[in-house]
């Protein structure tokens, strides 16, 4: 069964304390009197009326004294979660000095965004590769009562959660992924990746009445006993994808080339000239190095 934050609104405590000023004069006059009239001839002559009125004024200093527990100071952004012998009976949100019923117990709970700098834990990614990765949420008290009555220490809480959160969120999406596979990964999809770490998160502290304003990863690299392979990975597929790029693009530009000379009709070509145009133009395109100025230009049959 959930709890539910009920706003209550205490009394404000300085004028209670001018009337506590008061009644403390009015307590010391009272024994003043007291002693005066009914004990200043000894305690052998005080009659029964004198001692009954002692043990009123006895009792009223009591209840004087008790109500001084009634007073306590909130913060802005602050909280005080109001129980009365085991009940819940609402929470204060108004900051200042103020005063409710003096037998209440007043929990403070603190409704500032708080910071969970997550440390870097080791998981595996949705291939299995080992990675470390950590996180940054920020994070506030959205309901008092239910962080006090319906978790045991909801700052705890938090932070287990959080950390389960990432793990499971990290198990659910590569490392990395090439760029025009259309695949979401931990690091080339960070706002994906922090949005769906931020919803599964909230959906985790909700009990706790949290509410967690952002979630992002702070660390994400390979474990470091695969660092070093998963390096010569990357550069492969770079170099691949880079190699498939120039390649299209070299087509690209000899097509172009052969469309231009047909057009304007500049140049006819047969189609062994072609190939050997085709040929050279994709030598010195698609070369590491610079291409010499020694060009082929017989026929792929000289």
């Amino acid at each position: 069964m959930q709890t539910r934050e009920v706003p209550v609104r205490s009394a404000n405590g300085w004028p209670i304390l001018g009337l506590m000023f008061l009644a403390a004069l009015a307590l010391g006059y009272a024994l003043y009197l007291l002693l005066t009239t009914h004990f200043s001839q000894g305690k052998s002559n005080v009659t029964f009326s004198g001692w009954s009125l002692l043990i009123l004024w006895i009792l009223a200093t009591i209840v004087w004294a008790v109500c001084w527990n009634g007073f306590y100071t909130l913060q802005p952004n602050q909280a005080a979660v109001l129980v009365l012998f085991g009940k819940y009976t609402g929470s204060d949100r108004v900051s200042g000095f103020r005063y409710a019923n003096p037998l209440l117990t007043k929990i403070k709970v603190s409704l500032r965004a708080r910071n969970l700098n997550m440390e870097t834990i080791k998981v595996n990614d949705q291939r299995g590769n080992p990675i470390e990765i950590a996180a940054v949420v920020v994070w506030r008290v959205d309901d008092s009562a239910q962080a006090t009555f319906d978790v045991d220490n909801f700052e705890h809480y938090v932070s287990v959660q959080s950390e389960a959160a990432l793990r499971h969120m990290a198990s659910g999406y590569p490392y990395d992924a090439p760029e025009d596979a259309g695949v979401l990964s931990l690091r080339g999809s960070m706002d994906e990746v922090s949005a769906a770490l931020l919803n599964e998160l909230q959906q985790r502290v909700a009990r706790a009445g949290v509410n967690v304003e952002e979630a992002r990863l702070s660390h994400l690299a390979y474990a470091p006993e695969i660092a070093g392979a998963m390096l010569q990975r990357q550069q492969a597929e770079a170099i691949v994808a880079a190699r498939t790029r120039i390649v299209d693009g070299a087509v690209g530009i000899v097509e172009m080339a052969l469309s231009k000379l047909e057009q304007h009709e500049m140049l006819r070509l047969d189609e062994e000239k072609k190939a050997a145009m085709v040929n050279n133009l994709l030598v010195v395109l698609c070369g590491d190095k610079t291409a010499q100025p020694v060009v082929h230009t017989g026929t792929l049959y000289t």
